[in-house]
């Protein structure tokens, strides 16, 4: 079918059915006008950008190749799908993108059959490919698994184990690199586009076959010696031996963004017999929007932004971010401590390690996707006489849990963690939450567990992380900017295990653990309001607890309340068993918890993420008149 060049090809893909029915030579305008669609809505909505700017190419030519969703494609991390999302069903939603009800930033299985697997943690893509294949070739059902994973998650071990274990899919399995930032391939051009061609064409492939099976019959030295030939021939021309050592053929690299190149390699891979395959793509962040291009970070992430002029919208000015509370305190710190040192997983700006990076570069190690690596490196230091913090994103911190447990808490050794993201994040929905930090620390012995109620309250543990040598020590705080206190010139050694009060009352006790200690306090104003005496306080420490003060409060108020942005096993299970030990729910105390559902939370804002977690001062306040038995209408009447 042909279509004039005015003609919006984009108008008539719906979905990748619709796609295949274009010829080759459309594929360019489809390309560009798919580019145009995706700067158009993260230009509305914010987003992830250069990422999927970069893959536009790539995602036309796979699914115009592979027979999509029966093929199973499988995007690592997932913050380069948009592309994909617009082209498979969901064009009309796309500008819903990360906003409460619309459409995930990453890939969902319950939003599409063309995402087979839902992925924002880096390096999975692989490993879940591979199960697809075998799956298939299992039921002998047609079918591959195709894994498209960027160069830094190729830093991450599970890739590699994935790689290692792939030898039974055969050619059901198809790894796509995108090289978009290391230079680990010969320079893209002419002859490497034509020995990809080569390598991965059905002639090729069938010589090497029959050459296989002929030096088979030779004897096993010359055997040996014919296959590594084969291999290191391509790989001094093409690279990719660390590939074929892993078991799988190498084609590459090849540019990303050339379609008459990409699509023919693509096509012969998909038509061999040769396998696992591991097709090595070129591309460049932000490709086709000169802003992107021009952006030290290639507008990974971004706000609404205007499309012409690419200019970003600007937040109101407000307090600083905590990441950077966090940055810029361990940087004043290690001036005067040369033993401090900070790691953080390829995040470094989102953790505020690149302030303290540029303050003490010798002492500051990004180590790549590879948290379990940089829990137990941060170990290694430690039990060299360093205080190490480990800068890591809760949900991040996640994937290093037996490091955690086996190479820190075990051995009793002083790592600090600094855990970013705790509690709900917004609009990167449930797969970036920090819901589960205190259940998952809190539980382990020798371990410290802190939670900051502000910027002021970061600074004062992070100095008391620094100093504390007994054992490991986490402290944790959210995603964004502090509420407005004046941060301290002195930061102050808090006492372990000792939390603060707030206000004192008489009746109901608040115990707020980290940043909702301001609902907590707007939650007394509106009891005091009804009559009812409150105290706030502070606890600080998850473990361990405030026993004393806890103690005294349930001994001396009617009602006592956990608040607290975590997980079910946290604070309120830990001070429930508290009062269960010591006798304290004999007496006819009301206890009540308050902590995130027991629900994967998706995307939303986050004070709407709060409020459906119930979370809010109304929450509080229905929770207490509830207890109280004073009112049976729950939160919509504590909000009038």
């Amino acid at each position: 079918m042909s279509h004039s060049p005015q003609t919006p090809l984009l108008d008539k893909v719906s979905f990748p059915a619709d796609l295949r029915q274009l010829d080759k030579s459309e594929l360019r305008q489809l390309s560009d006008e798919l580019r145009a669609e995706v700067i158009d809505a993260v230009g509305t909505t914010g987003g992830h950008l250069g990422s999927g700017l970069g893959v536009v190419e790539l995602t036309v030519a796979l699914h115009y190749v592979f027979n999509t969703p029966e093929d199973r494609l499988v995007w690592d991390v997932g913050h380069q799908c948009y592309p994909h999302k617009i082209i498979t069903g969901r064009r009309d939603r796309i500008r819903t993108l990360r906003q409460g009800g619309g459409l995930s930033g990453f890939t969902k299985r319950s939003e599409s059959e063309y995402d087979p697997f839902g992925a924002a943690h880096s390096s999975t893509s692989i490993s879940a490919a591979l199960g697809f294949a075998i799956a298939n070739k299992l039921q002998g059902q047609p079918g591959r698994g195709i894994a498209v994973i960027g160069d830094g998650a190729m830093s991450a071990g599970m890739a590699y184990e994935a790689m290692n274990n792939a030898e039974q899919a055969g050619n059901r399995l198809v790894v796509i690199l995108n090289d978009n930032d290391m230079s680990i391939a010969p320079p893209v051009g002419g002859l490497s586009t034509y020995l990809a061609r080569l390598v991965s064409s059905g002639k090729f492939l069938g010589l090497r076959e029959l050459a296989r099976k002929f030096a088979r019959k030779l004897p096993e030295p010359l055997h040996k010696a014919a296959r590594k030939t084969d291999e290191f021939a391509r790989g001094m021309a093409m690279g990719g031996t660390l590939f074929e050592e892993l078991g799988f053929y190498y084609v590459g690299p090849i540019d990303g963004h050339d379609l008459d190149a990409l699509v023919p390699v693509l096509e012969n891979v998909r038509d061999a017999a040769e396998g696992p395959i591991l097709v090595h793509v070129v591309t460049q962040k932000g490709k086709g929007y000169a802003p992107a291009e021009n952006s030290a970070d290639k507008y990974h992430g971004v706000p609404r932004f205007d499309v012409v002029t690419g200019e970003k919208a600007k937040s109101k000015a407000g307090p600083p971010a905590y990441q950077n509370v966090f940055g810029d305190t361990l940087a004043k710190l290690a001036e005067t401590d040369k033993r401090i040192c900070a790691i953080t997983a390829a995040m470094p700006s989102g953790t505020g390690v690149d302030r303290f990076a540029k303050a003490h570069p010798d002492r500051a190690f990004d180590v790549g996707i590879a948290e379990q690596h940089g829990v137990t490196f941060a170990a290694g230091l430690a039990a060299q006489g360093m205080r190490p913090f480990a800068a890591i994103y809760s949900t991040f911190l996640q994937r290093a849990y037996d490091q955690v447990v086996h190479d820190v808490a075990i051995q009793n050794l002083p790592v600090r963690f600094a855990i970013d993201r705790a509690g709900l994040v917004g609009a990167d929905g449930c797969t970036h939450a920090g819901s589960f930090d205190i259940t998952y620390l809190a539980t382990l012995p020798n371990m410290v567990v802190m939670a900051a109620a502000d910027e002021a309250e970061l600074v004062h543990m992070t100095y008391t992380a620094a100093e504390y040598d007994d054992g490991p020590i986490a402290f944790r705080y959210p995603r964004g900017n502090g509420v407005g206190v004046e941060l301290p010139e002195t930061p102050q050694k808090l006492e372990i295990g000792k939390g603060r009060v707030m206000r004192q009352g008489t009746k109901v006790a608040i115990l707020s653990l980290g940043a909702r200690l301001a609902e907590a306090l707007k939650a007394a104003d509106q009891l005091e309001a009804k009559g009812l005496s409150t105290t706030v306080a502070d606890l600080r420490f998850a473990k361990p607890l405030d026993t004393q003060l806890i103690e005294r409060l349930m001994r001396t108020h009617e009602v006592v309340v956990t608040v607290e942005e975590g997980a079910i096993g946290g604070l309120g299970a830990h001070v429930l068993t508290f009062a269960s030990d010591e006798g304290l729910t004999d007496v006819g105390l009301k206890i009540r918890t308050l902590r995130l559902p027991d629900i994967f939370q998706d995307h939303d804002d986050p004070e709407h993420q709060y409020d459906k977690a119930g979370l809010n001062a109304p929450d509080i306040v229905a929770t207490v008149l509830r207890a109280l038995r004073h009112n049976s209408a729950g939160v919509e009447e504590a909000r009038a």
